[in-house]
Order: structure tokens, then C-alpha cells, then sequence
């Protein structure tokens, strides 16, 4: 699939919303974020999401008739972003709860409708945990491709505590994964299609 770069889209400044799977502070999947914005465009402005436990527990009734605030902000964080980034662990074969909980508080909206979308697992094995998320980002409707889809095994011992990514393959699957961000957020024949 060729993406069509609109000209003005290099310079216009795309601000990308990245939520962070983990739980833990200072987890490798907070360090691989802070890895991929220095490997964006300097238009691109990524803001970090990591506070998923300030949401509460998903409510079905509360999430269409009174959402409460934290949920609100969370929702407008993502319709207001230009492209997603979604990076995990694997807990127990599956998605963290908390960011689960934190899609099923979207499912009510269209938030995440032909969002472009970049899909990082990160953990120890993760192939299910990946195979689950991208099920439910295509459930919700996010749009994303292959090469915006990165599976990253064993991701402790490929980074270091400061953040460096240690391993030469994973440093080229990271810039390749940033490049293919990059043009589908910039791609103008999806925005076209709406």
C-alpha cells in the first residue's frame, strides 16, 4: 500500500498521543516511548500517558449517560491527537487490565475511528498480548498497518536502565516502525476517504 505525503504535512505540527501499557514506573515500555519521540520528526509532539490507574473501574451505564472527568480528559486526549501510540507489556497472555480498562471506557465513542495508530508490545514473550491488542484496536476501529505493528520480546535485556536501546536489530525494527508512523499519520488518502 503507497501512502499519499500531503507536502504541508512535514511541517505542520502532529501532536501524538502515546499510552503506556505498564503499570510500573520507569518501565522499559515508558523507556521505549521516550526512545521513539527522539526518533519522530521535530513536528511531531508526542505527549506520554501513563496514569491509566486514575481510571476508574469501566461502568457501561456511567460511560454513556455521566462519564466521570478523568474519563472525559482521556477520551478528549485521543480525539484531539493526530496519531496513537499505543506501547505494553504482556500480562498473563493478555493486555494489561488497565489499559483494557481504559479502551472499554472509549468503546461508547468514535475516538478511536480511522485513528492512525502505532502498536507496540513489549515484554518478555508477548505474542498473544499482541495478537489481543491488535483485535481490539481493530474492534474500535483505529487504523493501523502491518509496519505500524511491533512486537518486541525479551525487552529487558534490550534496554538499558537509561533508556539506550542496546540490541542492533531492535534499534532498526524502533526506526522502522517510526518511519511507518510517520506516513500513516501523514497519509492524506485516509483522511479523504471519510
Amino acid at each position: 500500500m503507497e501512502l499519499t505525503q500531503d507536502p504541508e504535512a512535514t511541517t505542520h505540527t502532529k501532536n501524538i498521543l502515546a499510552i503506556i501499557g505498564s503499570a510500573s514506573d520507569s518501565s522499559s515500555n515508558q523507556k521505549l516511548v521516550e526512545h521513539l519521540s527522539r526518533l519522530l520528526p521535530n513536528n511531531f509532539v508526542l505527549t506520554a500517558f501513563g496514569d491509566l490507574k486514575t481510571l476508574p473501574h469501566f461502568d457501561p451505564k456511567l460511560s454513556v449517560e455521566n462519564p466521570p472527568e478523568t474519563v472525559v480528559r482521556f477520551r478528549e486526549a485521543v480525539a484531539k491527537a493526530d496519531g496513537l501510540i499505543i506501547c505494553t507489556p504482556e500480562y498473563v497472555f493478555s493486555i494489561p487490565s488497565g489499559l483494557k480498562n481504559a479502551i472499554e471506557w472509549c468503546v461508547a465513542t468514535t475516538v478511536f475511528s480511522n485513528k492512525p495508530t502505532g502498536l507496540i508490545t513489549a515484554s518478555a514473550q508477548g505474542e498473544r498480548g499482541h495478537e489481543e491488542l491488535q483485535l481490539i484496536m481493530r474492534t474500535v476501529m483505529a487504523r493501523f498497518t502491518d509496519e505500524t505493528c511491533l512486537l518486541i520480546q525479551g525487552i529487558k535485556g534490550k534496554i538499558s536502565e537509561d533508556g539506550n536501546i542496546k540490541d542492533s536489530k531492535t534499534q532498526r525494527n524502533l526506526t522502522e516502525f517510526a518511519e511507518a508512523f510517520v506516513l500513516l499519520v501523514n497519509d492524506t488518502t485516509a483522511v479523504e476517504q471519510q
